[in-house]
């Protein structure tokens, strides 16, 4: 019996520490850097960048998130969305979480510096910074505009896999994270307006708290609206083709009228739907980005 618990205890732990790395939303991240890299070059990706680049843009990813969930502990405990989290219930201790999250980072800076390029590690330095530090650790309860100053880092895995590619900072790579620093406020702040009651009980001032629902419905269509402009830029700028345009269009579109269904309120549920089709709107658009890019290299 002693030995079946702790099989069970080492499965639990093991489970633990990756859930620390909130890897659901490292996955997410990964299929931008992923865009960024091939959308980079014309010629294929070396595999050691493919492969340690991304590896190394994870567990930078991974570490920033571990500090996450060290910071906000507390704040998880009293949110039926987060209170079965590791460190909310206990089951990791603050500082194995820190060693843990160093750890991480170290190993992704270091995969960076040695398969990739300075200039990439150095940026993804930053970008775990600006979540881990000024985000998470200042913004989130200083401001209600805390997501769209802090939108920035967690706009940055496209940027990072061009860059990592290609060793510099070019326009492309920037309007692709302009294109998530926009998606960003809309896709939260939906989620906020669903778990309302929970951040006002954490003492958290996400907008709909501070300025109440109506307010924030308003800003996330008038983001959305902003998004869609943003996101038919690449095909401006013949960064990308008719493909991608179309998909921009209608992916926007249905942004738009899950946007719209949520201001007017005309739907039950209509905050946590669009929040859900939110992830998969970033998630298409950048796959059609791709697509795209391979068909007009074959033209």
């Amino acid at each position: 019996m002693a030995a079946v618990i702790g099989a069970r205890r080492d499965r639990a732990i093991w489970r633990d520490y990756l859930e620390l790395t909130k890897p659901k939303v490292v996955v997410l991240m990964l299929i931008t850097s992923l865009v960024g890299m091939f959308l980079a070059t014309r010629a294929g990706v070396p595999w050691t960048v493919l492969v340690f680049g991304n590896l190394g843009i994870a567990l930078c990813a991974g570490g920033a998130a571990a500090v996450n969930h060290v910071v906000d502990r507390r704040i998880d405990a009293v949110m039926a969305r987060t209170h079965k989290r590791p460190m909310a219930e206990g089951r990791v201790s603050p500082m194995a979480a820190l060693a843990f999250a160093l750890f991480l980072a170290i190993a992704g800076l270091a995969l960076l510096l040695v398969f990739t390029n300075p200039l990439a590690a150095w940026l993804t330095l930053a970008s775990l910074l600006g979540y881990a530090v000024i985000y998470t650790g200042f913004l989130k309860r200083a401001t209600p505009q805390n997501i769209v100053i802090g939108g920035l880092a967690g706009a940055a895995p496209p940027l990072l896999g061009w860059v990592a590619v290609t060793g510099h900072v070019s326009a492309e790579p920037l309007l692709l994270v302009l294109i998530i620093f926009a998606w960003t406020p809309p896709h939260f702040w939906a989620l906020a307006i669903h778990r309302k009651e929970e951040y006002a009980k954490a003492d958290i001032p996400m907008l709909p708290v501070t300025h109440g629902e109506h307010y924030t419905k308003v800003h996330i269509l008038l983001y959305t609206f902003a998004l869609l402009a943003v996101s038919l830029m690449p095909y401006v700028i013949h960064m990308s083709g008719l493909l991608y345009l179309g998909f921009a269009l209608v992916l926007g579109a249905r942004f738009l009228q899950w946007a719209w269904v949520l201001y007017r309120g005309s739907q039950p549920h209509a905050a946590i739907n669009t929040f859900k089709y939110s992830i998969w709107y970033l998630l298409l658009l950048f796959i059609a980005l791709l697509v795209d890019h391979y068909l007009l290299l074959n033209l």
